[in-house]
């Protein structure tokens, strides 16, 4: 389950990550409501107690990113689009 807490430095975070178009994410990501919605990597839940976290981020520009993610409405858009060496690592 990816529960995810956001920082504003990148030495905090686990991982960086980039929002960019549809066309250019390896992963699209859609938000839910409550902790037993979320699953896997890409049905994220922001949590605002770091210690809840299962994976700290950072949003930092295109060139900085370890990840890039689009936001999308609906869980069934939500998953990775291309191959990641971070897959499973945010859940």
């Amino acid at each position: 389950m990816a529960r995810i807490y956001q920082v504003a430095s990148m030495g905090e975070a686990h991982i960086r990550v980039a929002i960019v178009s549809r066309g250019d994410a390896d992963l699209l990501v859609n938000r839910v409501s409550s902790w037993g919605l979320a699953h896997g990597d890409a049905l994220w839940y922001i949590t605002r107690n770091k210690q809840d976290a299962t994976c700290v981020i950072s949003f930092v520009s295109v060139g900085m990113a370890q990840v890039k993610i689009c936001f999308v409405d609906t869980y069934s858009e939500a998953g990775w689009q291309k191959e990641s060496r971070y897959k499973g690592r945010l859940a």
